[in-house]
């Protein structure tokens, strides 16, 4: 990153470890699950950063440390020049309007016993001093804005569909006008047709109000139609870290490799011409990830240096950059 005035949000060295204990009257802590390990990385301003891997590997675990809504153990997070670990309670609770998160679970995120206009206001009740009429007004702008009606902020999350309560999930992340959104798997549940209506809403809503996305996901093709850059994690690792342009046209990191093999191409004949590649065994577990480079395990190209030691994190190509021995 070159032009530091461009940057929003910085993170260094960040680290989630939640403790194994034992024992029934003394706890005392026998290891810990290192969910996320020592990741760094920088997200400029209107832009779009998707973070990919399979479950578990600490994707939902890093949106929530950056957000401290689980305190990291470790690290570094800077969001628009500002370090939340530094913050007293109080100055986190004003900073709060500026970084929001749109969770996964459209439904478990709304309470089911309070109106679809009240959900929306909440956020205004707790942060602003803005007059009831003026609120009802904004929460009606809202549902328009991400494309319900806005006569139905009396009904109750029950009354829509999977995609209308994630619309509603995304009103409410920007009632506070945020600058920096954390979007944790908001299609992973829908249909596919709707999958699109609400991909296309994130990227109206960019447009609109300049926002700037931490995209966390599974699923490639997604990554790749709304990202700009995209960060590659395993066990709780960055392996890779450049734009979508070069991670698909020429992915340096075997698991990077491994995993683009694996979307389907809709070309018939292309797609029985191109070599699948295989991962071998289990992903480890968290609480014991292998010594040396954490993918060692599964690699196919695996050699004695990386059981034995990890991987540096370097840029390999101008913004491209990889953990890797040989790249």
């Amino acid at each position: 990153m070159k032009d530091d005035s461009q940057i929003l949000v910085r993170v260094r060295n960040l680290k989630k470890y939640f403790p194994i204990q034992e024992g029934w009257l003394i706890n005392r802590q026998v290891g810990a699950v290192k969910a996320v390990d020592d990741v760094s990385f920088d997200i400029r301003k209107g832009e779009t950063l998707g973070v990919v891997g399979e479950s578990g590997c600490g994707k939902s675990t890093t949106g929530r440390a950056i957000l401290h809504l689980d305190p990291p153990t470790a690290g570094e997070v800077l969001i628009d020049g500002k370090d939340l670990s530094r913050m007293t309670t109080v100055e986190r609770r004003k900073f709060r309007p500026r970084a929001q998160m749109i969770f996964q679970d459209s439904y478990a995120s709304l309470n089911p016993r309070h109106s679809v206009g009240s959900i929306i206001a909440e956020p205004m009740v707790i942060h602003t001093d803005m007059a009831p009429d003026k609120m009802r007004q904004r929460v009606m702008d809202l549902l328009e804005m991400v494309g319900l009606n806005p006569n139905h902020y009396q009904r109750f999350p029950h009354e829509f569909s999977g995609g209308q309560r994630q619309r509603i999930n995304i009103a409410r992340a920007l009632s506070l006008n945020p600058k920096f959104v954390v979007c944790d798997e908001p299609i992973s549940a829908l249909d596919v047709s709707i999958q699109a209506q609400v991909i296309n809403l994130f990227e109206d809503l960019q447009k609109d109000l300049g926002l700037t996305y931490l995209f966390i996901a599974h699923d490639l093709s997604m990554v790749q139609h709304i990202s700009d850059r995209v960060a590659i994690m395993y066990l709780g690792k960055i392996m890779e870290l450049t734009s979508r342009e070069n991670l698909f046209e020429n992915p340096l990191h075997p698991y990077t490799r491994s995993l683009i093999s694996a979307v389907p191409i809709p070309d018939p004949i292309k797609e029985r011409q191109r070599t699948r590649i295989l991962l071998k065994d289990e992903v480890p577990s968290p609480a014991d990830p292998p010594r040396g480079c954490v993918f060692s395990t599964r690699c196919p190209q695996v050699e004695s240096i990386c059981t034995r030691t990890a991987p540096p994190w370097k840029e390999i190509h101008s913004d491209h950059f990889a953990s890797c021995h040989f790249v």
